[in-house]
């Protein structure tokens, strides 16, 4: 899952601070844990097989070397007997368990039976964030081991260097892209809310017809051939594939990230935007109070006419758009790469030693 979205960017995060401290061994696709720049200082074993499939369980396990630790960075775990002294794993929420999305009664029982076993199986239970700690304890109600809240990170720096190397004119102009626009950054999926930030938008273009909304992570079939979203799409430009070189010039360039999203066990996008000064608008849902603190503007995201207002509020109050860029850098302080880097050393140190 290294370049999935959210949980890609926790395994890109974890694996050079593992790699600091201790032997690593990485099982998954070789082609594609190759490519990082970090392969010549871990044992790469190739074990590719999908995720949350018969195959997954009953030839990883196969591979696993012996080890003082085996960590699985989602709760996928292998259910067999490994040569490992102890487990960790790393369940990030338990969004599957919740309505929201209205998955199948078979993935929902596949979750809830392999959360309960992750967490049965471990020896150390680690979550993104307070909501989410509660959220497993609410759901998983049998297995009530304690469970650490270790809050994601990101390379702030990074995003900044690689905003200022791009020419934002040329990014502008390949992505067919306007001076300035309102950004939504996640997927279609039923949690991710984007139904609602389009109607708001939708309100909002009527007063101020120039503006444009710009959506990242969603294909561009994937929106214009869905029955519901496709009817919202004045003024929606949606480019299609966006490196992770290129995502911050986005970020950048935009007028703010309206993050609608009804439930998140962490959200990163918020600290991107936050990263390139990209004030942010966001859900009062979930963790992502907890995460943005007092660097977001916040609406309740069932109320499109409360999104519509807050999304006015960026155009017509400078004063508010430096205030949510000044309190983003600040806010950024508490989730920086070195810190995740150390509270995950602690963690792994204290269960090896034990």
């Amino acid at each position: 899952m290294i370049n999935h979205s959210g949980i890609g960017t926790y395994i890109k995060n974890m694996i050079p601070n593992l790699v600091g401290n201790y032997k690593v061994v990485l099982l998954g696709n070789a082609k594609i844990l190759q490519s990082f720049s970090w392969n010549d200082q871990v044992t790469i074993i190739n074990a590719n097989y999908a995720i949350y499939s018969v195959s997954e369980q009953v030839n990883l396990p196969r591979h696993i070397p012996d080890s003082w630790l085996f960590i699985s960075p989602h709760y996928n775990i292998p259910l067999r007997n490994i040569p490992a002294d102890k487990r960790l794993v790393i369940i990030h929420d338990v969004n599957h368990l919740v309505k929201i999305n209205k998955i199948s009664f078979v993935k929902e029982s596949y979750a809830r039976y392999m959360i309960n076993a992750a967490i049965k199986k471990s020896d150390r239970v680690i979550t993104d964030s307070y909501f989410s700690q509660k959220e497993i304890i609410r759901h998983i109600s049998k297995n009530r081991k304690e469970i650490k809240v270790i809050h994601c990170s990101i390379n702030s720096d990074e995003i900044k260097s690689l905003a200022n190397q791009i020419n934002h004119e040329e990014f502008k102009q390949k992505y067919n892209l306007p001076q300035s626009y309102f950004l939504y950054v996640g997927s279609i999926k039923a949690h991710k809310n984007l139904i609602s930030a389009l109607k708001a938008f939708n309100i909002l273009i009527k007063k101020y017809p120039t503006q444009k909304l710009v959506v990242i992570g969603v294909k561009q079939d994937e929106f214009f051939n869905h029955p519901v979203i496709n009817e919202l799409k004045d003024g929606v430009i949606v480019p299609g594939y966006i490196s992770d070189y290129e995502l911050p010039a986005v970020y950048t360039n935009a007028l703010c990230l309206v993050f609608p999203s009804l439930y998140e066990g962490f959200g990163l996008p918020p600290l991107e935007a936050m990263s390139c000064g990209c004030p942010v608008i966001a859900s009062n849902f979930s963790s992502i109070p907890e995460v943005c603190s007092d660097a977001a503007l916040y609406f309740d995201p069932l109320n499109i006419e409360e999104i519509f207002k807050t999304m006015q509020q960026i155009i017509e109050d400078e004063n508010i758009v430096i205030q949510l860029r000044e309190n983003g850098f600040e806010n950024l302080k508490r989730f920086t790469w070195q810190r995740f880097g150390q509270n995950l050393k602690q963690e792994i140190d204290n269960l090896i030693i034990k």
